[in-house]
């Protein structure tokens, strides 16, 4: 799926507001950088079902330099099954992760995002990937982001729900449940699959 001019545009000129808010130096810049930000969320609000003012004030509360986010994913395996959380957002299941968080390295992201979500202990041992999460084929996002896999080993706890997650399972890769596929998609699940048929598999990046 490649991705529509309309959301290039409003991205971009989202970008430019949000950077250019960072560096205003008047009112005046501020003023022209949150007009910006409104025509983003106004077309984005012509192609999509999100709300105009929803997405406006979002935009407002992007800080810094815009730069593209960092979503880190954990494949856990465990007798050759993978776990999985389902999503309180949409009732869909992926691996366990989510948004980097300022002052963590990926690999400590992944271990928390792990524990929040899942309750398990783990550890990364291997770089699966590194995604443009917009393109290949994968849902559309809102956000420019790269999504990052890492192959973790289980090293403790037990399954427990977290604030964002109904259930937590391990699935064969033959039987898997509906994917939540903006956060995990069945080409995800392969290159998985991959790494572990062939532990010296290269790490993948697009």
């Amino acid at each position: 799926m490649s991705v529509p001019q309309w959301l290039k545009w409003a991205r971009e000129i989202q970008s430019s507001s949000q950077t250019g808010l960072t560096f205003a130096h008047n009112e005046y810049d501020v003023e022209r950088n949150k007009r910006l930000a409104e025509i983003a969320a106004e077309i984005i609000d012509q192609y999509s079902t999100l709300g105009k003012q929803e997405l406006y004030n979002d935009f407002l509360n992007q800080p810094g330099y815009a730069t593209p986010k960092v979503d880190v994913r954990a494949a856990i395996v465990k007798a050759g099954k993978i776990l999985l959380v389902k999503e309180s957002q949409d009732g869909r299941w992926c691996m366990p992760g989510g948004w980097a968080d300022v002052g963590e390295t990926p690999a400590e992201s992944v271990i928390r995002e792990v524990w929040e979500e899942s309750g398990y202990r783990v550890k990364p041992t291997k770089l699966i990937g590194v995604y443009d999460a917009n393109r290949s084929g994968r849902p559309l996002n809102l956000y420019h982001a790269f999504k990052v896999i890492f192959l973790c080993d289980l090293k403790g706890g037990a399954a427990k729900t977290g604030f964002e997650t109904l259930a937590v399972e391990f699935f064969d890769f033959d039987a898997l449940p509906d994917l939540s596929q903006n956060r995990t998609h069945a080409d995800h699940l392969l290159e998985v699959r991959a790494h572990l048929d062939d532990p010296h598999r290269q790490t993948f990046f697009d």
